[in-house]
């Protein structure tokens, strides 16, 4: 075959083959329900993520039905917006998550992250995990062991027992910030807030004295449907409960104990009366520490 002959039949392919291409429709005889838009999202700043709403198991998402301010969009982003509180165990960081498509539902949660073992300074007692039992007893074992392993094991084990009681609390109707979510040694929690502002601790108001009498109430009411259910908050006090003006919402709840389960959860019923009583006392209004606990025992019983 001459070069002449052989350029000629490659050109001749060339063009059917580009007829053909230009004639044909890719998506002629495509179900039309496999065809979609979509929209593509910019990348993500240093202080963003993609939200985890989709990538943590049903169970490890608050309860329903949910509020409606929960943002549940798989192309909602996470954004830091700073810390609100440090503590000994565990910080509590500000996260806004949104759509940005729909920026207007976007929603500012509290994000309450358990330290690293080299971050912190584990202090809970033993006391409170009594009753309690593991999924695996490997983890039992480093736990007793206080190896680093069994650190990173106490540090998810609070966690989850946080995120339980909150779920539970919720359940019952008590005072406490909605459990968005959880995920790993993370909780996602509602931002408790009054007029825009961070809710202040109790501990930290003057209440007059008519809104003093229906904060005690409050409580008191609170820890009657605790012990009816049969816990303990175990380490209440002004500084982890929430003056949300009118309201009191009570927070930090990774301690909480089997009233009978647990060897101590009497006493700690009681110390928990007493810790509130003497902060109520010493703003003025007349309560017993002795009263609120036989009070609290009848609805124990």
């Amino acid at each position: 075959m001459s070069s002449e002959h052989y350029t000629e039949r490659v050109d001749a392919f060339d063009d059917f083959f580009t007829d053909s291409y230009t004639q044909v429709d890719p998506l002629s005889g495509i179900d039309q329900s496999f065809v979609f838009d979509f929209t593509e999202y910019d990348d993500l700043d240093d202080d963003q993520r993609w939200s985890t709403w989709m990538s943590v198991e049903p169970l490890q998402r608050g309860p329903e039905p949910r509020p409606d301010w929960v943002v549940t969009s798989q192309g909602a982003i996470d954004t830091e917006l700073g810390i609100l509180k440090t503590g000994k165990e565990a910080d509590v960081f500000l996260v806004e998550r949104a759509d940005p498509l729909e920026s207007e539902n976007g929603v500012v949660m509290a994000a309450k992250r358990y330290r690293a073992p080299e971050h912190r300074t584990f202090h809970r007692s033993a006391s409170y995990t009594e009753g309690r039992s593991m999924k695996r007893s490997r983890d039992e074992r480093a736990l007793k062991r206080k190896s680093t392993f069994g650190r990173e094991v106490a540090a998810g084990e609070w966690a989850v027992s946080e995120w339980g009681a909150l779920v539970r609390l919720w359940q019952l109707g008590l005072p406490v910030p909605y459990p968005v979510q959880i995920d790993g040694t993370e909780i996602l929690m509602e931002w408790i807030t009054y007029d825009g502002e961070t809710a202040p601790r109790l501990a930290q108001t003057r209440p007059a004295p008519e809104l003093l009498a229906s904060y005690f109430d409050q409580l008191r009411e609170a820890l009657a449907t605790l012990v009816q259910a049969g816990l303990v908050h175990g380490d209440l006090s002004a500084y982890n409960i929430l003056a949300a003006g009118p309201r009191l919402v009570i927070i930090d709840l990774p301690q909480v104990v089997d009233l009978i389960g647990n060897a101590n959860g009497m006493d700690y019923l009681l110390r928990d009366c007493a810790n509130i009583c003497g902060w109520f006392r010493g703003k003025g209004l007349a309560v017993d520490e002795q009263e609120l606990f036989g009070e609290l025992m009848a609805h124990a019983f």
